[in-house]
């Protein structure tokens, strides 16, 4: 606008001041509440350059956002990059309203720039118009219910982006431009309290959550103190825990790909993050009233299997994994789950140090009969059989294929006399006591044997060796077999006869929270011809055994296992490879219910070992 009067001057002062005032005044809730919560004691901002490569990727090129939905996403990011075009026009335009703007569409600059954005203009009036039609006509079911003020975000947008186009093409001296300029003026103040009372909010608080989010995928934190049991009541929300909690955007990509949500469970981990956030508007960050109950199910708290998918796919950085540990924590630790399955698979943990209730016992009578080596601190690897490979006849034989596996290559091993479980799933279902006891005596153990590097056929094992035990002083390296036999691949033969297809199932545990997916391909490439899955590596559909729940009973709605079985039978692959005993303890049971000829089933060291007996000319004989 050229030439405002001072009548119009002292409008807009008023109109700022009321729109400023409103966006604060919703604005100030989300940040009280955040800044009310209780300190992240095991934060640290440092190293800062994986913070800002990340910041960078997420935020500024919205990587994550296009590489997982590649048309909204890249609609989305038009948006973005356009608002970011859109800063310099903005203020501008607010500064020519007090007869102050310093870009002129007849300097040089200025002409280059307001043809520049006015391309933005356009991107982002068909990419928000794309997103509403999606939105409201074509919605896809895990968005769920859109609130009206989605629409009504987006129409202020759409007529932003209008007004400026129009104001190009128009002479800045006429009436019709100086309504054109208060047209686009008003809509730009209303847009601004709209933002925090809306989804929108993340536009403020999600460049923030991305770069503050906890270093490393699904990372517990650990308790502080005898006070400390976890997300039992509003005094225990962290800091971190706010900020997610305001962040969601409620896009629904932790629905679309939650293995729970997907089989008829009551779980959304959307709807946790929501809750967390209704209970802090409602309650407030240092209420007394149990998390659980009012806004998040228990039972939905207790249906996860910490597959990572939701925490993997989040484009504003939410960590919903620590989020639903900590409601289990809180719920075990203070007694008020109630489990008969659960509270079976602790009393065998207690007991027996394993998972599955057997009597160690069993443990040493399959080392001896199997003469399995015992580690003396000479080999190159201490062998971590796991609960799964000690006790469960399928884990036995997985770990003798790979013994097998491991002197064809001449790699040298030995196995603990005494060993218990990990803790893995009792760390997952939220009891702390009962974890600690496990790994602190293991770690014992390891130290009396001298052992430093482990090899494992369990990436439940790998995962908490290698990351959870750091919380109590252990130091040990630990690897997948996947790793260590893609590494000495071209040492394994191929098969004397025809090669079968495998259609390979990624393990959440490996590939997620490892970043480990082409290893066990090019180990079963040796054998085999590898077929994907429709869900595969980064997506891939989780087996239903994580978080505990192998161990909880039957479920509700559909099986996960089935669910996943038949994706992969329907690949028609002559084998379902896999590279984790849990995973393959799930698919035994549901293959023999969706067939009477199912596919074989087949580890990757099971894989890698008949190949072995096919060119020396032996059938397999496994002895467990």
């Amino acid at each position: 606008m050229v030439h405002p009067s001072w009548l119009e001057i002292a409008i807009l002062m008023i109109l700022i001041c009321v729109s400023g005032s409103l966006f604060w005044f919703r604005f100030r809730i989300p940040v009280d509440a955040i800044r009310r919560s209780r300190d992240n004691s095991d934060f640290h901002l440092r190293p800062l350059w994986p913070r800002i490569r990340q910041f960078v990727w997420e935020v500024m090129l919205q990587g994550k956002v296009i590489r997982e939905r590649p048309l909204p996403g890249l609609a989305h990011a038009f948006v973005f990059w356009g608002f970011c075009a859109f800063a310099l026009i903005t203020l501008n335009h607010l500064a020519a309203g007090f007869g102050l703007p310093f870009l002129s569409r007849d300097g040089e600059f200025g002409k280059a720039y307001f043809a520049f954005v006015a391309i933005w203009a356009v991107l982002v009036a068909v990419s928000i118009a794309g997103l509403a039609i999606r939105r409201f006509v074509a919605r896809p079911k895990w968005l769920g219910k859109v609130a009206p003020e989605s629409g009504g975000i987006a129409l202020l947008i759409f007529i932003l982006m209008a007004t400026y186009l129009a104001g190009l093409t128009m002479n800045e001296t006429t009436a019709p431009a100086r309504a054109n300029w208060w047209l686009h003026t008003l809509t730009l103040l209303a847009f601004l309290p709209l933002i925090p009372h809306t989804k929108h909010l993340h536009l403020l608080l999600s460049p923030a959550t991305v770069f503050l989010r906890r270093d490393g995928f699904s990372k517990i934190p650990p308790l502080v103190g005898d006070e400390d049991f976890g997300l039992d009541t509003g005094k225990d929300i962290t800091k971190l825990d706010a900020l997610q909690a305001y962040s969601c955007v409620e896009c629904g990509r932790c629905t679309e790909h939650c293995p729970a949500y997907n089989t008829g469970k009551i779980l959304n981990p959307k709807e946790i993050v929501l809750g967390l956030r209704r209970y802090l508007n409602e309650e407030g960050p240092g209420n007394e009233e149990p998390l659980l109950g009012k806004h998040i199910p228990m039972e939905a708290a207790f249906q996860c299997t910490t597959c990572g998918a939701c925490e993997f796919q989040c484009p504003v950085g939410i960590q919903h994994l620590p989020m639903i540990i900590g409601l289990r924590r809180g719920a075990v630790n203070t007694g008020k789950w109630e489990d008969d399955y659960g509270g079976k698979m602790f009393l065998a943990m207690e007991r027996n140090g394993n998972s599955l209730g057997f009597a160690s016992s069993e443990r040493l009578k399959f080392i001896e009969k199997n003469e399995l080596p015992m580690y003396d601190g000479t080999q190159e690897y201490c062998l971590w059989l796991g609960c799964m490979g000690s006790y469960d006849p399928q884990g036995r034989e997985i770990v003798l294929s790979l013994v097998q596996v491991l002197r064809h290559l001449d790699v040298t091993f030995g196995v603990l006399r005494k060993e218990k479980c990990t803790g893995d799933p009792v760390r997952r279902l939220g009891n702390d006591l009962l974890f600690q006891q496990m790994a602190e005596a293991n770690i014992e153990q390891l130290k009396s044997a001298k052992a430093v590097k482990l090899l494992s056929i369990c990436p439940h094992c790998v995962r908490t060796i290698g990351e959870d035990w750091k919380e109590f002083g252990a130091a040990v390296q630990i690897e997948h077999h996947s790793e260590l036999l893609a590494c000495m691949r071209e040492k394994l033969p191929r098969p004397a006869q025809g090669r079968e297809s495998v259609v390979f199932h990624d393990p959440c545990y490996l590939g997620r929270y490892r970043n480990i997916f082409d290893e066990p391909r090019e180990v079963i490439a040796r054998s085999g011809d590898v077929v994907d899955p429709p869900r595969a590596r980064e997506r891939s559909f989780c087996c239903g055994a994580g978080g505990g729940q192998m161990f909880l009973g039957e479920e509700k709605g559909k099986r996960v296992n089935v669910e996943r079985a038949t994706e992969l039978a329907a690949t028609g692959a002559a084998v379902v490879g896999t590279a984790c005993p849990f995973c393959q303890t799930m698919f035994r049971d549901a293959l023999g219910t969706l067939s009477q000829t199912p596919p074989k089933l087949l580890d990757i060291a099971q894989i890698a070992a008949a190949s072995i007996e096919s060119v020396a000319g032996r059938g397999m004989g496994i002895e467990h």
